[in-house]
């Protein structure tokens, strides 16, 4: 797998870094108010698992699984393969999110997620890729870990293809390997 991967864009202390300071503001913002924290699937799991412990508060877990990707490129049609299982009406909600690309899926849940009513719906990504945003897309991040230059990323949940997600850092994977 390393062998695959051009550069080391974060590393694993960098990310762990940041993910403890993000830990402490949303420690702060949510403090009292039980939030409802929604991993979006699959990407999100291995930054979701580390953000909910760094999290000093109490919190319910939930995750929804939506798609718009097939390989390494976006086909705009965003679909839910999987649904929150708790009613969040009048509830703190906090997407956690692996990367804010085209920013087509983001927009799709947060939409989604508003007509179910919560008491506010804010946004945690880990990585921000402005470059890739698309016309028309009005969500924004409230929460930023790092932003980044429009490269294909993998590892820390991101993959191609489902492989690399298990990596500890977040690197840029070498044209050939998604060219094949």
């Amino acid at each position: 797998m390393h062998r695959d991967i051009e550069k080391i864009l974060l590393t694993e202390e960098q990310i762990r870094a940041k993910v403890a300071e993000l830990g402490k503001v949303l420690s702060e913002e949510y403090r009292d108010k039980n939030p409802v924290v929604v991993g979006v699937l699959k990407g999100v799991v291995i930054f979701y698992a580390y953000m909910v412990r760094a999290m000093d508060i109490p919190c319910q877990m939930d995750f929804m699984c939506v798609s718009s990707y097939q390989g390494t490129n976006s086909t705009g049609r965003t679909q839910i393969s999987k649904d929150l299982s708790c009613d969040i009406a009048g509830r703190h909600v906090l997407i956690l999110e692996d990367i804010f690309d085209t920013g087509n899926s983001l927009q799709f849940i947060t939409n989604y997620l508003n007509t179910k009513q919560p008491a506010s719906l804010k946004i945690c990504t880990l990585l921000d890729k402005p470059e890739r945003r698309k016309e028309g897309v009005t969500v924004k991040c409230d929460y930023t870990g790092f932003t980044i230059p429009n490269e294909f990323v993998v590892g820390y949940g991101l993959d191609f293809d489902e492989k690399y997600r298990n990596l500890p850092y977040v690197g840029i994977l070498k044209p050939e390997a998604y060219q094949k």
